[in-house]
């Protein structure tokens, strides 16, 4: 089930129209509408909000269970994320440096930057 499924699902278990959707969100009706076709991807911000009006936690947009995921298959996540991306270690200091001199350049160099970054891994793979 997509996510503009589970809205659609959820609104209706609840019997809340999209008009009734946009006075409790303040989303405009057709954005609902769209979100819920899977024409647009909302933002966490908004679907809080419509987790609010829905009056459901955030997570059962996208979980199927009625509870939440145990927090032990979370925290094995957790552990491979931080090992993967070097929250410690040698590769946090480069991590950092690279986010320091990154957040200093302009747009366009940033632009560019990335440019460079994408061709590099595309001709990895090939």
């Amino acid at each position: 089930m997509t996510l503009g499924d589970r809205l659609k699902s959820l609104r209706n278990e609840r019997g809340i129209a999209q008009g009734e959707m946009e006075r409790r969100t303040g989303l405009l009706r057709s954005y609902i509408s769209r979100a819920e076709n899977g024409h647009t991807v909302p933002s966490v911000d908004t679907l809080v909000k419509m987790a609010r009006a829905l009056e459901v936690p955030l997570y059962r947009l996208f979980y199927d269970g009625e509870q939440p995921p145990t927090l032990s298959t979370l925290s094995a996540l957790r552990t491979t994320f931080r090992e993967d991306w070097g929250n410690s270690g040698k590769w946090s200091a480069f991590f950092r440096r690279v986010h320091s001199l990154v957040a200093r350049m302009k747009d366009a160099d940033r632009k560019l930057l990335l440019l460079v970054a994408h061709r590099l891994i595309r001709r990895h793979k090939a």
